[in-house]
């Protein structure tokens, strides 16, 4: 599972509303109750499943033949989860009969009277004839997931022509007992068979391979994918939709990409690499490819990022990337190999439990820094790996989780970024310890030992210990069953007498938790680099080392490797050596966010200049973005470099921020640079073009504008875009600037046009726009968790159209009067009852 990139409330107060305090109060009587392992008393062998489906009142019939035995104990007995289900039948399959038994069902659990006691491992089949009600039903989402109805009908109606009809499933976490009954628990594995019902002009996917095809006298086609090696229920998948399929492959083996018609040319630009991700992480495991085929979908209207369904990853609709947005890149790259990493861990190897849940989750995250360095250099993987501690920092909540968590509200809790990114770091800072042969060595072990099968993180360690030889719990109770991270202060003495400097770190974080911490620190005089591997054990800890000739740098966490916050008490004259000489990624980068502090002093604006000829553009990009243009010496000594990046750079992303900057300069001269770079192909560069005219020329580029919006943009393009038919009021593009702001993923785009569009909404006169425009903004309000306390936000944001409505109506003629009373009319009913966070 990918998370969806949201923010936090926090993060809106740029809306200049204050939301009512919706944090609630944890109940600390559930978050002091263990979360066992599931006990298993019956397991699943088989499931077959024949699915249809009703489009007018999103139903799905089933009728499903479960295969189970006894784990170990005889039972006469059997529980599933059916959550919202009709239930019309129960049956015991005896040979070519049924024979009715007897069942008890709450609406969630299906608890069925066997007719005899089975003994441990002896295999009987039930028969469920049911219907799946899925809109009916009533159930919460989380952080990562905002929905868990399990079974998801999107326009089945064919209402909205801006949108396919589709249907697809979601089972993480436990999903999918709302279209099959089933023993939802992530501990459980199954063989399967589905078959689906589908109108013929629809293409349909499942796990496994597809077996058979047949033609209906109705129109309608079934098709049948049989999946012959055991996986989770929440993996089990069903995609159906008026998708494209483009094929590729893998050591003969089909990989596919399903995506909507218009895509079909980019297909490969996006989803291209799959073959060879399945390749490197293929021989860097040692374990093939496990799976008969791998596909990827997208949804429209999903509710995650993606989700790794064996062989059939589900993806939000955001990959579908059209052309323009490829020339800068492929900005999800990374959800298609963390997915991809999903196959061995999580899918060949399965947490058996949501408290466990780093198995899955920590090495799919971990596997984008991995892919990263091997693609694209050791830079882009640092730039990952560096960022997921930002991720991991950003919420103040996060130290106190461990992450390996026994006890919490809700499984849904454990879908955070200590699960994501702090278990990634976790493993990444293994792998340095270790060295990448024991490593992947351990994971080699790890997955054959336990394929087929879930696992545990003790066992998970026992793995690296059988390799290694080492006792690693104290690794693992540190981060696996500990929390929080070191804060490191790190200071220098230097004996010119005794030619020696002391290293001092002391560990400042809150409490009495003193981190364990083996790390390199390189001592660099000239050119020679002099590496020291050092312990940290105490509180403080202090390292001595000689030199000839006072050193230009000592650098702590010579890998840059720790999982930490610090505060380095090195000089600019340290920080200009560590850019040239240490030269990693954040190496370099700590140097740029020092000198950018000090943009006064002549010897940081020299470090700067040279930063923005970086060899990794992503470096370049993020010295543009910390140049002070507000300081006329900044400005100034900038611009010509500025000037030759916009022109020059070979990156279209950094071409494009630089031409940001020179709008900043509001020179005449420029205004021919901006307006010849409109239409270039990428949606970056032409939005910062778009961007610095409007401030050259205003009324031109509004002119501009409104021709350019009637062609197809994203991304920057329509963003600045959007902001200008905001801005200037132009009601003729409201359809446009709405069905962009539809479409967008829930994303920190989404979040930031809600206010400008509430804006918006307010100055249409059109009454059918307006309707329109609030049912965005509903859908998007309705669409994430109550725990993000947003409901009363955009609540507040109509309420304040409202009263826009309302001071126009003493000037307004009778007809508008009434066309603005409708609206208000209409805006008052979607606002309802604010929702509460929780």
């Amino acid at each position: 599972m990918k998370r969806i990139p949201l923010l936090l409330l926090g993060m809106l107060i740029h809306f200049a509303i204050r939301a009512q305090d919706t944090a609630g109060t944890p109940d600390e009587g559930l978050n002091k109750i263990y979360r066992a392992t599931a006990t298993k008393i019956n397991d699943l062998v088989h499931t077959k499943l024949d699915a249809r489906f009703d489009y007018d009142k999103t139903y799905m019939y089933g009728k499903v033949w479960i295969t189970l035995k006894p784990h170990f104990y005889s039972t006469d007995s059997l529980s599933l989860d059916a959550k919202g289900m009709d239930i019309r039948k129960v049956a015991l399959v005896q040979g070519s009969g049924l024979s009715p038994l007897q069942y008890k069902y709450d609406g969630m659990i299906l608890r069925i009277q066997l007719n005899k006691s089975y003994r441990g491992g002896e295999n009987y089949t039930v028969f469920i004839d049911y219907t799946s009600k899925p809109n009916e039903l009533k159930v919460a989402g989380s952080a990562a997931i905002v929905d868990a109805k399990g079974l998801y009908f999107i326009n089945p109606h064919g209402q909205d022509k801006n949108k396919p009809t589709q249907i697809w499933t979601q089972g993480e976490t436990e999903g999918t007992s709302v279209w099959c009954p089933t023993i939802d628990k992530p501990n459980q594995k199954s063989t399967e068979e589905i078959s689906m019902t589908v109108p013929s002009k629809y293409v349909s996917l499942s796990n496994g391979k597809l077996t058979s095809q047949k033609k209906n006298a109705d129109g309608t086609r079934t098709d049948t994918w049989i999946m012959d090696l055991p996986n989770a229920p929440y993996l089990f998948f069903m995609g159906i939709g008026p998708y494209s399929i483009v094929k590729d492959s893998y050591k003969g083996k089909e990989v596919s990409y399903y995506v909507e018609k218009e895509y079909e040319p980019v297909a490969r630009r996006i989803f291209g690499n799959t073959p060879e991700m399945m390749g490197f992480y293929s021989r860097i495991l040692g374990v093939e490819y496990p799976w008969v085929k791998y596909a990827q979908m997208t949804a429209r209207n999903y509710v995650s990022g993606a989700m790794e369904n064996t062989t059939a990853t589900l993806h939000t609709d955001a990959l579908q990337q059209d052309a323009r947005q490829l020339v800068d890149g492929n900005a999800y790259e990374d959800y298609i190999a963390h997915e991809l990493f999903h196959q061995w861990f999580g899918d060949l190897v399965t947490t058996e439990s949501w408290s466990n849940l780093s198995l899955n989750e920590s090495f799919a995250d971990f596997s984008e820094t991995i892919w990263s360095e091997y693609k694209y250099g050791k830079d882009a993987g640092d730039a990952v790996n560096f960022k997921g501690i930002g991720k991991y920092l950003a919420d103040e909540s996060n130290p106190s989780k461990d992450l390996i968590r026994f006890q919490y509200n809700d499984k849904e809790d454990v879908f955070d970024m200590v699960t994501y990114a702090k278990g990634g770091r976790i493993l990444n800072m293994l792998k340095n310890y270790l060295g990448d042969s024991a490593f992947y060595k351990s994971l080699n072990l790890y997955l054959n030992t336990y394929k087929f099968k879930s696992a545990e993180a003790q066992e998970l360690r026992l793995a690296f210990e059988e390799v290694t030889g080492q006792d690693l719990n104290w690794y693992w109770n540190q981060w696996y069953y500990g929390s929080g991270h070191p804060i490191l202060n790190i200071n220098y003495v230097y004996d010119e007498t005794a030619k020696t400097v002391k290293v001092i770190i002391k560990q400042t974080q809150e409490g009495n938790k003193v981190f364990t911490l083996p790390f390199a620190i390189d001592v660099y005089s000239g050119t020679q680099k002099e590496r020291h591997k050092v312990w940290m054990k105490d509180k403080t800890d202090s390292f001595t080392f000689s030199y000839n000739r006072k050193p230009d740098l000592v650098n702590v966490d010579g890998d840059k490797i720790l999982l930490c916050q610090k505060k380095d008490d090195k000089t600019l004259e340290n920080f200009i050596y560590q850019y040239k000489y240490a030269g990693l990624y954040l190496d370099r980068r700590e140097a740029i966010d020092y000198c950018a502090k000090h943009e006064n002093d002549p010897k940081a604006v020299e470090l700067l200049k040279l930063a923005l000829h970086d060899k990794y553009f992503e470096l370049r990009n993020y010295t543009l973005s910390k140049l002070k243009m507000a300081m006329d010496n900044v400005k100034k000594e900038f611009e010509p470099l500025i000037l030759d990046l916009a022109k020059n750079d070979p990156k279209p992303t950094v071409r494009g921020n630089a031409l940001g900057l020179l709008a900043s300069y509001n020179k005449p001269e420029y205004k021919e640079l901006f307006t010849r770079y409109l239409n270039d192909s990428s949606y970056t560069i032409a939005g910062n073009a778009l961007a610095g005219l409007v401030k050259s020329d205003p009324e031109g580029s509004y002119a501009i504008a409104k021709k350019m919006i009637q062609e197809p943009a994203r991304g920057d393009l329509m963003n600045v875009l959007a902001a200008i038919m905001i801005k200037n009021h132009d009601e003729a593009s409201f359809n446009t600037v709405n069905n962009y702001f539809g479409d967008l993923a829930l994303g920190q785009s989404k979040f930031e046009m809600i206010k400008p569009m509430c804006d918006y909404i307010s100055t249409i006169n059109d009454t059918e726009k307006v309707k329109a425009g609030i049912d965005k903004i509903i859908e998007f309000r309705d669409a994430l968790p109550e725990q993000y306390g947003i409901a009363p936000v955009i609540n507040g944001l109509m309420k304040q159209i409202i009263s826009k409505k309302e001071k126009a109506k003493p000037t307004a003629s009778e007809s508008e009067k009434a066309s603005l009373q409708t609206q208000i009319d209409y805006i008052q009913s979607k606002i309802g009852s604010e929702k509460k966070g929780f």
